[in-house]
């Protein structure tokens, strides 16, 4: 991967580069799913943190939980969680937005004050699109999309999965990426984007 590719996965479509990492250990829940899909989520959240090199903790002393995944079948279903409205500031009107553009799904990223990430809202409406996915695929997809601040436009030409031998797998391109972005002598946060220079300097150095 070039440093010009890996700029562009953290390159808005403003055009504002901007990288971001976990400053603190992940404390996940998962609202509506069964108990098999609840596993298969869990499975893909503590493969990827420890791809990442990153840890896990049963509660965030802030926030109780701080990687909160929220399954539905309708945007308005989210108007009835109790409290998400102060979690979620002008939960309406997003809500509102999101079914008026139809979509499917929507992350949002909470910051501490060095710009690391300190809580992700990611929330999934489970039309036909999301419910033709394997929950393997889609657990894993999600998690990936979440360990780090990727751009709104990184993976819309190209999936970060592949398939492999009739299974699904992270693209080995951006689980380097991801391994690198964790490496401690790199900072959990940056706006320039020469940063992509010096990831590439560790994926490579970690190969």
């Amino acid at each position: 991967m070039t440093p010009d590719e890996i700029e562009t996965l953290f390159t808005r479509e403003g055009g504002e580069f901007v990288f971001a990492r976990w400053g603190r250990p992940l404390a996940p829940v998962v609202f509506g799913v069964e108990d098999q899909t609840l596993s298969v989520m869990k499975g893909a959240i503590e493969a990827v943190v420890t791809l990442a090199g990153h840890q896990m903790t049963e509660t965030d002393p802030e926030l109780g939980s701080n990687a909160m995944f929220f399954f539905f079948r309708d945007w308005q279903e989210l108007l009835g969680i109790p409290d998400l409205d102060r979690l979620i500031p002008d939960l309406g009107p997003l809500v509102a937005r999101l079914e008026d553009a139809g979509a499917n799904q929507y992350r949002i990223f909470r910051f501490d004050e060095a710009g690391a990430i300190r809580a992700a809202f990611v929330f999934l409406r489970m039309d036909e699109h999301l419910s033709a996915v394997s929950a393997e695929t889609l657990a894993l997809s999600q998690v990936v999309q979440t360990i780090l601040l990727w751009s709104d436009l990184a993976f819309r030409d190209r999936s970060l999965l592949a398939v492999l031998d009739d299974k699904t797998i992270l693209r080995p391109d951006i689980a380097a990426l991801i391994r690198a972005a964790y490496d401690p002598v790199l900072p959990s946060h940056a706006r320039d984007a020469s940063h992509a220079l010096r990831l590439t300097a560790r994926m490579e150095r970690l190969q």
